[in-house]
């Protein structure tokens, strides 16, 4: 078994690879940071993670997660980085691919893209995602960041993201390219999973639980005709 820790990072925390290297040292498996780019001011939406629906102060304080892995993948060896979640539609995915490509490069392929789309409607918004079609947004960036590190010159056209033929270096250690986990516990992330994504990211649920959705994951995997 594999044992990873997700936490928040913040500037007060002081050096992240401080904290990676003893994450490290103590045997863990990898370390999984949570990312929010803004925190609106003012918004109506509610926080599903607190009884009282409060946001958590460290979620106002969190540190850019790619800056941060790319310190701890420079001080450990073995370390698994990984984004539990990187709040994919809110970035451009060109941008995005190159940056996470760049990462998994210099770390050797130790980076481990957790994706989800948020439940921030406000901060989705400001930063210009397609709240209201969020998970479609997503599918459609996944497969032209798959494009851009799988292949030599990518082009894709689609309703979000559209570009014609690109050179985009470097290409990800991995092959063909870091697994892209689709995090969180809504009624259609399984099938998401099984159609398009390379494994799932859940939160907050027992050890039973998992398994009936473990098993649920590999019927559906099964009717897609893809080896889970």
């Amino acid at each position: 078994m594999k044992i990873g820790i997700s936490m928040s990072a913040t500037a007060s925390m002081g050096d992240f690879g401080v904290i990676a290297t003893k994450i490290e040292d103590l045997g863990f498996d990898s370390v999984w940071l949570p990312e929010h780019p803004v925190m609106p001011v003012n918004h109506k939406s509610v926080y599903g993670g607190t009884p009282d629906g409060s946001i958590p102060k460290q979620m106002y304080l969190g540190v850019n997660p790619l800056i941060a892995l790319s310190r701890a993948s420079s001080v450990t060896t073995n370390l698994g980085i990984g984004t539990a979640v990187n709040l994919i539609t809110e970035h451009n995915p060109l941008d995005l691919a190159k940056l996470i490509a760049t990462l998994d490069f210099y770390s050797g392929g130790r980076f481990l893209f957790g994706i989800g789309t948020g439940w921030f409607r406000e901060e989705a918004e400001i930063m210009g995602a397609d709240f209201d079609h969020r998970w479609t947004q997503a599918r459609e960036y996944v497969l032209a960041m798959k494009e851009i590190w799988t292949k030599e010159e990518a082009e894709f056209h689609g309703k979000y993201i559209d570009f014609p033929p690109i050179i985009c270096n470097p290409k990800p250690a991995q092959n063909p390219h870091p697994p892209v986990l689709l995090g969180g516990n809504a009624k259609n992330v399984l099938k998401r999973v099984a159609k398009w994504g390379d494994g799932w990211l859940p939160i907050r649920l027992s050890p039973e639980d998992i398994v009936k959705a473990q098993q649920e994951l590999l019927k559906l995997c099964d009717t897609e005709d893809r080896d889970p």
